[in-house]
């Protein structure tokens, strides 16, 4: 059959576009072939690191601890002596559990005294010091007083007419008896005697208010004496200085006892009870106590609403100094706990609290729920079982080995 010019053309054409199709072939290779493959290798690549991280993530989750973090700290007998680790046995325990408040030791003020002269005067003497230890009775100060000199003279006088009307009602006494006076003169004898007598002893009373003797080396001579056995803590008063009658000269302290003072809040007060017992620690010692709370306020603070209450501390050794900040732990009712371990066995790792048990392996850091605490036991309410043994003393030391390995696992 004959091609025509239409036929012809149209086979050039198709021959033209495979000619063209052959040589882009031979220059980049196959169509959509090096894309393909580039595409692969990304997901290749990207599967790859997926699964990679995918197991970091399930070993070590960011934020967690290592996956044998809990993995039993093994030490050998000479290491756990060398540590001083002491190993007890969990079990029933008493406790007796109490709130702690903040306070403070200051003086006894049923056993406090400021020390006035009641009269005023000059100071002619002062031999007694600033903290000096004195006895009742001693002499703290001799002042020169002009109201006592005009005191003892008026006593003086008083029985210088008692003497007189004595004398006279004795002679009265006799005459009457003897039928000589009459007894109207007996009677007025009598009457101005026990006027004499009253009037004495009013003198007398005088002196006694003052706390001053009715006989001295000078008529205004004024000694001054401690009430009771204490502690000058304070002196106001120097040799030759004037006085009023009123002034606070010194201060004596009794510090056989002193009150260890705290505030009480309102939801507190139920719990803080008269007569309970009550644990006293020094903030800046070793020094502990045991005391009775003896006073706790009716009315609660208008700004504060908390109530003062206060204990009475036995001070046979003067170690408790007023002005020392103090703890008082007020005890509560004794409680028999079925598990209880001592208080220096629990540790805080990753935020929870933990006791280290002591297994075959090793010690395993186990968390537990804590409970009522009397400082030296610890009440454990869940996580462990009676009869476990874990260690009591310097549990720290296995703590410290726990967060060696887990920086060592993190590194």
């Amino acid at each position: 059959m004959a091609i025509t010019p239409k036929q012809k053309a149209a086979i050039a054409a198709i021959l033209a576009a495979g000619t063209l199709a052959t040589a882009a072939v031979l220059l980049t290779g196959r169509p959509g072939t090096e894309p393909h493959d580039a595409q692969g290798d990304a997901h290749g690549h990207g599967h790859a690191h997926g699964a990679g991280h995918g197991s970091a993530s399930a070993t070590t989750p960011a934020g967690d601890k290592p996956a044998d973090a809990d993995a039993p700290i093994a030490l050998t007998d000479e290491q756990i002596q060398r540590a001083g680790i002491a190993i007890e046995t969990a079990g029933p325990a008493t406790i007796q559990s109490g709130l702690q408040f903040p306070g403070e030791i200051r003086f006894n003020e049923d056993r406090t005294a400021h020390v006035v002269p009641r009269l005023a005067g000059v100071a002619e003497s002062v031999p007694a010091a600033l903290g000096e230890q004195v006895r009742k009775g001693q002499l703290l100060a001799v002042i020169a007083s002009t109201a006592l000199s005009d005191q003892r003279s008026e006593l003086l006088a008083a029985q210088r007419r008692m003497e007189l009307a004595r004398a006279t009602y004795q002679r009265e006494r006799k005459l009457w008896e003897e039928r000589i006076s009459a007894e109207q003169d007996y009677l007025l004898a009598k009457a101005a005697l026990e006027e004499a007598r009253i009037a004495v002893q009013n003198a007398q009373q005088k002196l006694t208010a003052v706390g001053a003797t009715a006989s001295a080396t000078r008529l205004n001579q004024f000694e001054l004496r401690a009430p009771f056995d204490g502690v000058i803590v304070e002196k106001h008063l120097a040799l030759g200085e004037a006085v009023a009658d009123n002034a606070n000269i010194f201060t004596i302290s009794d510090l056989s006892t002193v009150w260890a003072e705290f505030v009480v809040s309102a939801k507190d007060l139920e719990h803080v009870r008269v007569g309970e017992t009550a644990r006293i620690r020094s903030a800046a010692s070793d020094g502990k106590a045991e005391g009775t709370v003896s006073y706790v306020g009716s009315l609660l603070g208008e700004q504060t609403r908390t109530a003062k209450a206060r204990v009475t501390l036995k001070n046979p050794n003067l170690a408790w100094r007023p002005g020392l900040f103090v703890t008082v732990e007020v005890l509560n009712d004794k409680a028999t706990v079925p598990v209880a371990v001592q208080a220096d066995a629990l540790q805080e790792v990753d935020g929870n609290r933990v006791v280290f048990v002591a297994g075959p392996k090793g010690f395993v850091a186990q968390q537990v729920v804590a409970g009522r605490s009397d400082g030296q036991l610890v009440e454990i309410r869940d996580g462990l079982r009676p009869g476990a043994r874990y260690a009591a003393r310097n549990s720290f030391v296995l703590k410290s080995d726990l967060g060696k390995d887990a920086a060592g696992h993190e590194h």
